[in-house]
């Protein structure tokens, strides 16, 4: 029971830190249909944030989120009022102008804060263990799940119970109709963007104890967060919720029982197999016309 209590923590420890990822980027590629390949850069920005509140503010990790989530809120909306814009269904120049925007971000923090790897100290307060059904685990992989949880909440009430999210939807559904409504379908994409690109933010800033901070550190979340959002169907938050979900139970049994190598090449190959025989993903919205 303890080594099935202790492989389950893991699996939705990894989740967690999956789905805190992959949330924005399933707002932005499911609602929007934007590839936006600078989702990574935007993670890389969010822990760089958190980084320099710390160094030249004095903030404490907790202390600077919220600073975070508006920065690269903030940075995500002018991107697509001045870049994203102008290549709606138009997904290969979508794919190309965003990459070279990660690319021109990576380099900007190396030419302003260094190429050297950061650290962000973690709150004391949820330094310690926890235990969970007798299992001791990390108090701050629980405090991520949990902060994640909310965040999902907060984002499904957005979605779902607020003028806004109505908007968004009547948008996505059919633009030109929602428009005549009088719905502002340049604001709202802009909006979202925005939304999207702050909570990839803050997944950079909750990651950043547990990893490195670099400017390449990105890369590697991206290609997850991709892979979360077409598996659980594109469109669909709670199956963003599930794929993650299962994907960080594959990945912390198999990693137990061979190695984290191995058990990346194991769970990519089960995506493609899942992918082939339904490439809607797991969970695909129905939509009306």
């Amino acid at each position: 029971m303890d080594f099935f209590i202790q492989q389950l923590m893991t699996g939705l420890s990894i989740g967690s830190i999956l789905l805190l990822v992959a949330l924005g980027l399933a707002i932005i590629y499911g609602s929007m249909g934007v590839i936006n390949m600078a989702h990574g850069e935007f993670v890389m920005l969010g822990a760089y944030g958190a980084w320099a509140m710390n160094a030249y503010f004095g903030l404490g990790l907790l202390a600077s989120l919220a600073f975070v989530f508006v920065g690269v809120g903030a940075f995500g909306f002018a991107v697509e009022r001045g870049v994203i814009r102008f290549l709606y269904r138009r997904p290969l120049d979508t794919i190309l102008a965003t990459w070279g925007i990660g690319v021109m971000l990576q380099q900007a923090v190396r030419l302003f804060a260094g190429g050297e790897l950061r650290y962000v100290e973690m709150p004391s307060l949820l330094s310690g263990t926890v235990s969970v059904f007798g299992t001791i685990v990390p108090g701050y992989r629980v405090f991520i799940f949990l902060f994640v949880a909310a965040l999902f909440l907060v984002t499904w009430l957005l979605m779902f119970r607020t003028s806004f999210g109505t908007r968004l939807r009547a948008v996505v559904q059919d633009r030109q109709t929602a428009m005549c409504f009088g719905v502002n379908a340049d604001r709202v994409y802009s909006l979202t963007f925005a939304y999207g690109a702050g909570l990839a933010g803050l997944a950079g800033a909750l990651v950043a104890p547990l990893k490195s901070v670099s400017p390449e550190m990105g890369g590697a979340y991206v290609v997850d967060a991709f892979f979360v959002v077409v598996l659980g169907g594109v469109q669909s938050l709670f199956g963003t919720v599930a794929s993650a979900a299962l994907l960080g139970q594959m990945s912390g049994s198999l990693a137990y029982l061979a190695n984290d190598t191995i058990a990346k090449a194991l769970v990519l190959l089960a995506i493609i197999v899942l992918i082939r025989f339904r490439p809607q993903g797991l969970f695909a919205t129905k939509v009306r016309s």
